[in-house]
């Protein structure tokens, strides 16, 4: 059992439809047929979404989404169409929401690796493979890989895990053309993001991307590039063959893996509330992210 330890009720906009409730945003379409995304605070470990929220979190994956969609324009059109707050909507949504383009998406989580670890470790430790990709003897957790790799996933519902899928059934789902592109625009995307991260001290160790096509042309979509999406790395303490220090939810994680949660995440008992400690700590890194690659220091205000 897992999804939702509390699940909110959506707000209600006059104008606006709602379609969607997810781990961190909701979704709505508005008269004209855009989508309307709203990125919340709340926080997910082990396929659940927690009871505690992290305060700005959903200004913080919003903001660094649009700073990176400017990033990458010249490789990838993005779906955003405006940042204009919804009228009627309520105060809270200011700088967490995003008026989008309503695209045709394509059913995979678009992964792409420059490092060794995770789900993509636990399947080399018994195959030498990830996703089916051979990879060199000799690899450990957090090793560097020969050349970033393509491994796509299913897209899961909430409450469940993404499953990582072969090329060959990526193109099997949705044709040999588009999984070439996928392929193709991912690494692309991945590159440019990884120099771009390296330059301000961060290791991109790997990253998921969602796309669309808006007619015939690929559109990249949803958040990008986030601490939810992504392992940030700090480059000055990377060392291969251990769990590196990372800009995300690991004090949560391992907290709620620790005794002092209590909880056992085998069970079927959904998890506690976080102690104000962890959240201030999260919300920390989330911030320290932010502001290293921008450049620029978190206001806060919208």
């Amino acid at each position: 059992m897992s999804g939702f330890v509390e699940k909110p009720e959506p707000v209600e906009v006059p104008g606006l439809t709602h379609l969607h409730t997810g781990k961190v945003r909701d979704l709505y379409r508005n008269e004209a047929g855009d989508l309307v995304m709203v990125a919340s605070d709340r926080m997910s470990a082990y396929d659940w979404v927690l009871p505690t929220e992290i305060p700005d979190k959903g200004r913080v994956l919003t903001q660094l989404s649009l700073w990176w969609f400017d990033q990458l324009a010249d490789l990838v059109p993005h779906h955003v169409l405006s940042t204009e707050l919804p009228a009627g909507a309520p105060a809270d949504w200011a700088g967490r929401t995003l008026i989008c383009k309503s695209l045709a998406m394509v059913p995979v989580e678009c992964v792409a690796r420059g490092y060794l670890t995770g789900s993509g470790l636990a399947e080399y430790e018994v195959s030498r493979t990830v996703c089916g990709l051979a990879l060199p003897e000799g690899l450990t957790d957090g090793s560097e890989l020969p050349a970033p790799i393509f491994t796509p996933a299913t897209k899961a519902a909430v409450g469940d895990h993404d499953e990582n899928v072969s090329y060959e059934e990526v193109a099997r789902q949705v044709g040999a053309e588009t999984a070439a592109l996928l392929r193709r625009t991912t690494l692309a995307v991945y590159g440019r993001a990884r120099d771009v991260a390296r330059e301000r001290g961060i290791v991109l160790a790997d990253t998921k991307f969602e796309f669309g096509f808006d007619g015939e042309t690929l559109v990249l979509a949803d958040e990008v590039l986030t601490p939810d999406s992504s392992r940030f790395w700090p480059a000055d303490q990377w060392r291969p063959g251990r769990a590196q220090p990372s800009y995300d939810k690991q004090f949560v994680r391992d907290w709620l893996t620790s005794p002092a949660s209590g909880w056992d995440r085998r069970s079927e008992q959904p998890p506690p509330a976080l102690p104000q400690e962890i959240v201030d700590a999260t919300r920390a890194k989330y911030l320290e992210a932010y502001e290293l690659l921008t450049g620029t220091t978190w206001s806060g205000s919208f």
